[in-house]
C-alpha cells in the first residue's frame, strides 16, 4: 500500500529506527570527517571540510513531508552517544583499493542512470528509483531503513559477505557526506511535488585553473568575426525564427576563453550555420566594385587575407625544363615537384617547358597526378613547343583574377615555334603576378642574339589586357615586367660558360658540389646582368648545383659525343619585384634524378609577400580544369592499387627452399 505521493506507507517504528541510526551516524560522520582530513594526503581520497549531517537532512525531509505522512510519523527523542573508537584493521592492498574505487564508480553510475530519460544534458543526471536495489528478498520496511543506513551501502555489502565495511573512518565519513548531500538535494529538487526527482548540480571539488581570454588563435578569431553592419542579426533571427539560445551560453563561452569577442559568439550562434551571416538587404545594397582594402566582408581585403595567410607570405614553386622533345616521360615526377628538403608543399606551382613532349595533355595529367587532389590546374598555355602550367591549392582559387596570356615569337623563319616566349599573368588578392618562360637563341657565341630576344619579349608581350594594373604610376609601356608587382622569368636562356671543355671539367672535378664560384666567373649571363644589358632589375639566387647542360641521355656524364659541348648553366630562374624584399628565395637547385633529356630540370622555391586587394577586379570564380583533375586523381588511385597488388603478389610468390 502506498501514499498518494507514490511512496510506500510504513509504520512509525520504521521511521523512528531510521532517525536513531541517523543521529548516531551524524556523530560518526563528524568524527570520520576530521580523520578523513588527516588521511586525505596519504590515500588521495577526496574529502570535505564540513560534511553535511544526516540528522539535519532528515529533519528537513520531515518538514517537506505531506500532512498525511506526518500524521503517521512518531517523533522519538534520541540520546546522543559518544563515538566509538575506530577499530584497527590491516592496511588494504593496492588491488583492494583499486577494486573499491572501481566498484564505487560503478555503483554511482548505476544510481545516476535513468534508462527512460532521453532528454538533453541538463536532465541527464536523474534518480532511477527512490529505493536502491537490494540483494535477496527483504520487507518494504527493511528496504526503507536500508536506504538511510550506512551499514547496508553497496560498497559495504560488496566488500564483505557479512555486510561489514572494511574501510576506515575516512570511508565512513565520505559515505555519510555523500549520502546526506545526495538525499538532501534530492528532496529539495521537488521529489514530492509530482515532478521527476533530480540531483543537485555537480560542482568541481576545487576551482578550475584560470584560462586566458585570448586563447583562440588569430586565425580562429578572424574566422568567427562578422561584419559590424550585421551585429543585430542575432536579435533579428531569434525574433523571426524563434531560435532558443545555444546550450553554451555567452557567459560560459567568454569565461572559458573559447571566443574572442561578442562578434565571435554571434557568428557561432548563427541561425543557419557557422558561416558569417549575411542579410538579404545587404546583398541587395552592397556593391563589391566599390570595396576598399580594409572593408569588412571584402573578398580580397585585409581581413580575408590575414585569415589564410597571417604572415601575408605565399610559397611559390617555379621550375623550367628543356625536354628535348622526348616522347618518353619520367616514371616519377615526385623528386622534381615535391623535393624532400622543405617540409611542406608550396601554395602555387608554375612549370615551364621548352621543346616539350608531343603529347602536351599527357604531360599535364602527369603533373596533376603527382601533385594530388589538393591542387588544381588554374591555367595552362602553349606556344609551339613552349608549355606553361599553373597549379594552385584548391582552396585558394577563389582569390585569383581572370588569367591572361600572351606569346612572342623570336624566330620568324621557323615553321615550328621552338624559340620565343610565353607569358601568363593574374592577380592574387591585391598582388599581380607575371610568369614568363622563354627559349633564347642557342650557340656559344650568340650573346647579342639572346639579348635581342630579351628586348623583343619585354616590348611585344601585351599584358595585362583586362585585369587592371595594381600600380599604373610605376608602369612602363615599353617593358612588360614593370606592369606587375612580382615577375618570374625562367627558361632555357642558352647562356654558356666562356671556357673550354678541359678547364670546366677540371674545375668540376676539383671543387665540391656546392662551390661553383669558379665556374660562375665564366658565366655569360652573370656577366651581362652585372653590366645591366639584360634582365634589368632582376635578381638570381645563389647557384650551388652543377651545370644543367649538356648530359648524355640516361647518364650522369656530360657530353661524350664528338662535339664535346662545354657544360653550362643554360636553364635559369630570375625574378624582380616592384617593392624591396617582397621576394625571398628559399632554395635554388636542379633535379639530377630525371635523365630523359640532355637538360636537367631546374627549380626554385620562393616566399612572396601578398597584399590585400580591392573587389574591383574580374575574378576567375573558382574555375579550373575539372576534367584534368578527375583524370589525374583516377590515375593516382590506380597507380596505388597496382603498387599494393604487386607487393601482395611478391609476398605470395616467395618460396622457401631447403638444400
Amino acid at each position: 500500500m502506498s501514499t498518494p505521493n507514490g511512496f510506500p506507507q510504513h509504520s512509525g517504528a520504521c521511521v523512528t529506527q531510521s532517525m536513531e541510526g541517523g543521529a548516531v551516524q551524524d556523530l560518526h560522520a563528524k568524527k570520520a570527517g576530521k580523520a578523513a582530513k588527516k588521511e586525505a594526503g596519504g590515500n588521495g581520497v577526496l574529502t570535505f571540510e564540513d560534511p553535511p549531517s544526516v540528522g539535519t537532512s532528515l529533519n528537513e525531509t520531515l518538514k517537506l513531508l505531506p500532512d498525511e505522512l506526518k500524521a503517521n510519523t512518531k517523533i522519538k527523542s534520541v540520546t546522543p552517544r559518544p563515538p566509538r573508537k575506530p577499530r584497527l584493521e590491516r592496511a588494504a592492498s593496492l588491488d583492494e583499493k583499486s577494486w573499491r574505487r572501481w566498484r564505487r564508480f560503478r555503483t554511482s553510475q548505476e544510481s545516476l542512470t535513468d534508462p527512460n530519460e532521453t532528454s538533453s544534458s541538463n536532465g541527464s543526471l536523474q534518480e532511477a528509483s527512490f529505493s536502491s536495489p537490494v540483494r535477496g528478498r527483504a520487507s518494504p520496511c527493511h528496504q526503507c531503513c536500508q536506504q538511510n543506513s550506512l551499514h547496508s551501502s553497496p560498497d559495504a555489502s560488496e566488500a564483505s559477505p557479512m555486510g561489514k565495511s572494511r574501510g576506515g573512518t575516512s570511508d565512513l565519513g565520505k559515505r555519510a557526506s555523500e549520502i546526506s548531500s545526495a538525499f538532501g538535494g534530492l528532496l529539495r529538487g521537488k521529489a514530492f511535488a509530482g515532478g521527476k526527482p533530480r540531483l543537485s548540480q555537480i560542482m568541481p571539488a576545487r576551482p578550475l585553473p584560470p584560462m586566458e581570454l585570448n586563447v583562440a588563435s588569430h586565425t580562429l578569431r578572424t574566422a568567427n568575426r562578422i561584419d559590424s553592419d550585421c551585429m543585430d542579426y542575432r536579435h533579428y533571427s531569434q525574433h523571426k525564427f524563434g531560435r532558443v539560445s545555444s546550450s553554451l551560453s555567452d557567459t560560459r563561452l567568454h569565461g572559458n576563453g573559447m571566443v574572442y569577442d561578442n562578434c565571435s559568439t554571434d557568428s557561432m550562434k548563427s541561425t543557419f550555420s557557422l558561416l558569417t551571416p549575411i542579410r538579404s538587404k545587404d546583398v541587395r545594397s552592397r556593391s563589391y566594385l566599390e570595396g576598399s582594402l580594409l572593408a569588412n566582408g571584402a573578398l580580397l581585403g585585409a581581413e580575408e587575407l590575414s585569415k589564410y595567410f597571417p604572415d601575408r607570405n605565399i610559397g611559390i614553386f617555379v621550375a623550367t625544363w628543356n625536354m628535348q622533345g622526348q616522347k618518353e616521360l619520367p616514371v616519377n615526377l615526385s623528386d622534381f615537384l615535391l623535393p624532400t628538403d622543405p617540409d611542406y608543399a608550396q601554395d602555387m606551382y608554375v612549370i615551364g617547358v621548352q621543346e616539350g613532349c608531343p603529347d602536351r595533355r599527357e604531360w599535364e595529367i602527369r603533373l596533376q597526378e603527382t601533385l594530388g587532389p589538393h591542387y588544381v590546374m588554374l591555367y595552362s598555355a602553349a606556344h609551339g613547343v613552349l608549355y606553361m602550367s599553373v597549379f594552385i591549392r584548391r582552396d585558394l582559387i577563389w582569390f585569383c583574377s581572370e588569367v591572361e596570356y600572351a606569346t612572342v615569337t623570336t624566330r620568324i623563319v621557323s615553321q615550328i615555334k621552338t624559340k620565343g616566349a610565353l607569358g601568363i599573368c593574374f592577380t592574387f588578392f591585391g598582388t599581380s603576378f607575371l610568369f614568363i618562360t622563354s627559349h633564347f637563341t642557342s650557340g656559344d657565341s650568340k650573346v647579342n642574339e639572346r639579348k635581342l630576344d630579351y628586348n623583343k619579349t619585354i616590348q611585344a608581350l601585351t599584358l595585362p589586357k583586362n585585369v587592371p594594373d595594381t600600380n599604373p604610376y610605376r608602369s612602363s609601356s615599353s617593358d612588360v615586367t614593370t606592369r606587375f608587382d612580382e615577375v618570374f622569368w625562367f627558361g632555357d636562356f642558352n647562356f654558356r660558360l666562356n671556357k673550354d671543355r678541359e678547364t670546366v671539367d677540371s674545375i668540376l672535378n676539383q671543387n665540391p658540389e656546392t662551390d661553383m664560384s669558379k665556374l660562375l666567373a665564366y658565366d655569360q649571363l652573370t656577366s651581362e646582368m652585372s653590366r645591366g644589358s639584360i634582365f634589368k632589375g632582376f635578381q638570381e639566387a645563389d647557384i650551388h648545383f652543377r651545370p644543367s647542360y649538356k648530359f648524355d641521355i640516361g647518364k650522369d656524364s656530360y657530353d661524350t659525343t664528338s662535339k664535346q659541348r662545354t657544360p653550362s648553366y643554360t636553364d635559369r630562374v630570375v625574378y624582380r619585384s616592384r617593392y624591396k624584399d617582397d621576394i625571398h628565395a628559399v632554395k635554388y637547385s636542379s633535379c639530377p634524378v630525371i635523365k630523359t633529356s640532355d637538360h636537367r630540370p631546374v627549380f626554385a622555391l620562393f616566399r612572396v609577400k601578398v597584399r590585400p586587394g580591392r573587389d574591383n577586379i574580374p575574378l576567375a570564380a573558382g574555375q579550373f580544369d575539372r576534367e584534368l583533375y578527375l583524370i589525374g586523381i583516377k590515375r593516382r588511385i590506380t597507380r596505388e592499387l597496382q603498387k599494393r597488388q604487386e607487393q601482395k603478389d611478391q609476398k605470395s610468390s616467395s618460396v622457401c627452399s631447403v638444400s
